[in-house]
């Protein structure tokens, strides 16, 4: 069990955190709430849970996670549970997931009806971790008289505003991708970038992150997105894994990397030229960091995604470049596994942000803006944790807003 000292500004009270799950179940009459989601076991356990995971929330005490037994050791090495509450499962007789779990909510807990907050829904996400259809069919089946409720409001409603040491996280692993960036600039400048790939870059910012502190370049899409040529402009190609593609004198180059700092996730995009640049491309590129720094002045509490997607989209009108735009502007973001919906699941298409979310002080989102022209060959994407105030936003990662020209 990784012990945690008050006095540590990435410090987390996992314990009120728990308090708070409990108080609110009491008030919505859950005897106990399973959770699923990559983003609960992250939230409540401050343990990587890489494999399918669960964790059992009891109205009164501590939470037992249940993960796949190759794992079990090392999430209770990490998690602030310990090992009595972390445990194993595996397929032999009586040990499989719906099985054990089953048995310790009756057995353990000593319950035998009343409702059981479960996590149910749809994501874009694939990692999002809600229950699948066989899942609930079957703790349906194995605990008779129990009434599986959807429960994940609760915690997404006391995850959405950030504490200081998730705050403190985030600007940590925002520092470590700056050194990432840092780099990449120096590998590609004066001609070293000739004959450099695409995931050569990839691999130059990921061995900077991880001598910075980083712990694994977390994003399903690919890892560190390295983007070069024709597939910086593909339409709406806001996912772009590397390849092998050469850079090449005259194309653009994307670089969108992700590091993890505790949980907390950096994740930054950079755009260049590589070689020269003609002056249709920076005809481009201006109204590319013209809109992004308009975007980031605008975001403040009080604002939502439809408000700023207006005023952007009609900057973007009266300057010509509205049909390169993609008309959307920021994707949420939390501990590992909270990714894209912003706030509650409470808008016009069940699980989307809801477009009129009201951002609060102590919110992060990710300013995510992708403006591409596939008919140039051309695209530049910024992405960027920032922290919600009173009157502006923090941008997180300090790398400055450009594209530059690199020889």
């Amino acid at each position: 069990m990784a012990k945690r000292q008050k006095n540590d500004p990435y410090f987390i009270d996992f314990a009120h955190r728990l308090m708070q799950i409990q108080e609110m179940m009491a008030r919505e009459n859950i005897d106990v709430y399973l959770g699923s989601r990559l983003r609960t076991l992250s939230w409540v356990t401050d343990a990587f849970c890489p494999w399918r995971s669960y964790i059992v929330i009891p109205a009164e005490g501590l939470p037992t996670v249940f993960t796949f037994v190759i794992d079990a050791a090392r999430v209770a090495d990490e998690s602030w549970l310990g090992e009595d509450h972390v445990l194993g499962y595996a397929p032999m007789g009586g040990m499989d997931q719906i099985t054990q779990i089953s048995d310790f909510i009756k057995d353990n807990l000593g319950l035998k009806k009343g409702p059981i907050g479960v996590e149910n829904g749809m994501s874009n996400y694939l990692p999002e971790g809600n229950l699948t259809h066989y899942e609930h069919e079957s703790f349906k089946a194995s605990l008779p008289g129990f009434d599986l409720v959807n429960a994940h409001h609760i915690v997404d409603r006391l995850s959405l505003i950030k504490d200081q040491g998730t705050i403190n996280r985030f600007r940590e692993a925002s520092r470590i991708v700056d050194k990432g960036h840092k780099a990449v600039k120096e590998a590609i400048s004066n001609g070293g970038w000739k004959g450099m790939t695409e995931t050569e870059i990839a691999g130059i910012a990921a061995l900077a992150m991880r001598r910075a502190g980083s712990v694994w370049e977390w994003s399903f899409t690919g890892g560190n997105e390295i983007a070069s040529g024709y597939r910086t402009g593909l339409a709406g190609g806001a996912c772009t894994p590397a390849t092998a593609r050469k850079l090449k004198a005259g194309e653009g180059l994307m670089v969108d990397i992700h590091a993890m700092f505790k949980l907390a996730l950096g994740d930054h995009a950079h755009n260049y030229f590589i070689g020269c640049a003609s002056k249709r491309q920076l005809w481009h590129a201006k109204n590319f960091t013209d809109i992004v720094a308009r975007t980031l002045k605008a975001y403040k509490a009080g604002a939502s995604p439809l408000s700023i997607a207006e005023e952007m989209m009609d900057f973007a009108e009266t300057r010509g470049f509205a049909e390169y735009m993609v008309p959307g502007f920021e994707h949420g973001i939390g501990l590992m596994g909270d990714e894209w919906r912003i706030g509650m699941n409470d808008g016009p298409i069940p699980y989307w942000t809801n477009p009129d979310h009201t951002y609060q002080e102590n919110e992060i989102v990710i300013c995510a803006m992708q403006y591409a022209c596939p008919q140039e060959d051309i695209g530049f994407r910024y992405e960027n944790p920032i922290l919600i105030g009173k009157d502006r936003c923090e941008p997180l990662s300090k790398f400055g807003l450009r594209v530059e020209v690199i020889e």
